[in-house]
């Protein structure tokens, strides 16, 4: 990967923020694997590129989804070849179903075909609706996103999985609160993270403006505000919920990419169905990673053009046991969870590929925002050097 010519000789098509995410990807871009990594850490390792091929893959198609709204492609990126081979090796490793979503989305978005053997795989999947019920809520977001895409780009194939997926989303993961559950059964479906209603939000905005049903609008436009409503003061957006009660049970993990990205991407959608309250909510999180958070400090590294993934309190950096055991005394308690005094917490040293590809997904094609894609934070003297070369 080399973006560095493509931002030199066009660095007017491109905000601060978006350079500064394509910057990054560079140092997260393995050529030996042909893949964005698993992790970089941020730790001052000489070998700060960590891969999982299960994840480098899914987080590559993600990444190349991001880069479909850029304007202009970057030349020196094969995108048909990295996506082929990313593709395709999802067949051959322990990939997540989402991580097939996210090959029928990016494809879709990219112009390009999926590969026939990944088109069956997803045949397969869904038309036994008996495996439906073995869904994440990630896994249906990002099938139903993949599909509806699809059917966009004029792939017929897809269309019959589309009002039945939504069915079964509407039937057994919209919970009476306006959050959304995990999973369509069992008692660990109303702990739902950020996550989880990130990807079923965006997915029934995708479903309501391909079919012009107001009802996925109305479920999504709900969610949203409940969101909203439960944001913290600093803008924070919180990692665990009791969606049944549509109570926050834990803040914590405070993750940068829900931030400046995940959250965005269905903002806007908010924001286009007259949710007012969506804009502010995206700006005042957006913050929290510029510096406006409980350390005070921003969750940037501008030497690398990366960020650092989240906020977590001592002691939880290698464990979400303590977490888990919060979440279900809150939970049974009915208590709300809060946060927690600043010195109780320290930050994840690492980023990962796909945060980037979300903050151009969600800011790639924004012009309306400069407050934040032009913020000086994003001007570090290396992006300048840069974007003045000839």
């Amino acid at each position: 990967m080399n973006v560095v010519n493509f931002l030199r000789q066009k660095p007017q098509l491109l905000s601060p923020l978006v350079t500064y995410a394509l910057n990054g990807l560079e140092k997260c871009w393995m050529p030996e694997h042909g893949r964005w990594s698993h992790i970089y850490h941020l730790d001052g390792r000489t070998r700060p590129n960590e891969s999982v091929p299960h994840s480098d893959a899914f987080y590559t198609l993600n990444v190349l989804l991001g880069m479909s709204r850029l304007p202009e492609w970057p030349a020196g990126i094969a995108a048909a070849e990295i996506y082929a081979q990313n593709a395709v090796d999802l067949l051959r490793l322990p990939a997540a179903k989402y991580a097939y979503g996210m090959a029928l989305w990016s494809a879709a978005e990219l112009g390009l075909d999926v590969p026939q053997a990944v088109a069956q795989r997803v045949e397969s999947l869904l038309s036994k609706a008996d495996n439906w019920h073995g869904f994440r809520a990630q896994d249906l977001g990002m099938l139903l996103a993949g599909v509806i895409a699809q059917a966009q780009a004029g792939e017929r194939r897809w269309v019959p999985f589309i009002d039945p997926l939504f069915a079964f989303l509407r039937e057994h993961y919209h919970a009476p609160s306006g959050l959304f559950f995990d999973q369509p059964h069992g008692f660990r479906r109303r702990f739902a993270s950020f996550a989880t209603q990130t990807y079923l939000t965006l997915a029934c905005y995708l479903y309501g403006e391909f079919t012009g049903k107001p009802d996925a609008i109305a479920m999504a436009d709900g969610s949203t505000r409940k969101l909203i409503a439960l944001q913290g003061p600093q803008g924070e957006w919180p990692w665990f919920f009791d969606a049944l009660r549509g109570t926050v049970l834990d803040y914590y993990e405070v993750y940068s990419v829900h931030q400046y990205g995940m959250a965005p991407a269905f903002l806007e959608h908010a924001e286009q169905h007259g949710v007012k309250e969506a804009r502010d909510a995206l700006i005042r999180g957006f913050k929290w990673v510029l510096g406006e958070n409980q350390l005070r400090r921003p969750m940037l590294v501008p030497d690398l053009q990366l960020s650092i993934r989240s906020q977590v309190r001592k002691g939880e950096l290698r464990t979400a046991k303590l977490r888990m055991l919060r979440a279900l005394a809150n939970a049974h308690l009915h208590r709300q969870a809060g946060l927690t005094d600043p010195a109780g917490l320290d930050v994840r040293l690492e980023c990962r590929s796909y945060e980037l590809g979300w903050i151009l997904w969600s800011f790639g094609r924004r012009t309306d925002l400069k407050q934040l894609t032009h913020d000086p934070a994003f001007a570090a003297p290396a992006v300048d050097e840069l974007r003045r070369a000839p």
